[in-house]
């Protein structure tokens, strides 16, 4: 198994997306198949800038095996009060400034939903969120 972290810090979009892009890299040189990578870093990219945009900082965990790609994302920020609301496309709590730069439309959730084999998330309003990705690279 090969394991990777990536810092992720809140409010810096000139590095959202850093993580993602090494992720697409490490895939490519492992001959993963382009379907997959595609809908692995699709649903790491909305995660990470969901950290950018929402939390004061967090970190991304990578875990590859000969079966499955498991991200997992913890960050500290506001949390989510109302996940099954979150996932709804077009909500967001995004702020006018977020909106601003071109992100906070609402659709990170349910790209990452669309995206992942599977998806857990777990948050506490005031502490943070986790939110595990799964994707297996046997369709």
């Amino acid at each position: 198994m090969m394991h990777f972290e990536f810092p992720i810090e809140g409010g810096n979009f000139l590095k959202a997306g850093s993580a993602s892009s090494q992720l697409k890299k490490i895939l490519k040189q492992l001959n993963v198949d382009p379907r997959i990578i595609k809908r692995v870093v699709v649903a790491a990219y909305e995660a990470e800038v969901n950290v950018v945009a929402h939390a004061y900082r967090g970190i991304i965990m990578i875990d590859i095996d000969t079966s499955r790609i498991c991200i997992q994302l913890v960050d500290e920020g506001p949390g989510i009060p109302d996940i099954g609301r979150a996932m709804q496309m077009g909500f967001s709590t995004a702020s006018p400034e977020v909106r601003e730069m071109g992100f906070g439309a609402g659709m990170g959730l349910p790209n990452i939903k669309s995206n992942s084999d599977e998806l857990s998330i777990t948050s506490e309003v005031g502490k943070g969120t986790t939110v595990k990705i799964t994707n297996y690279l046997e369709q």
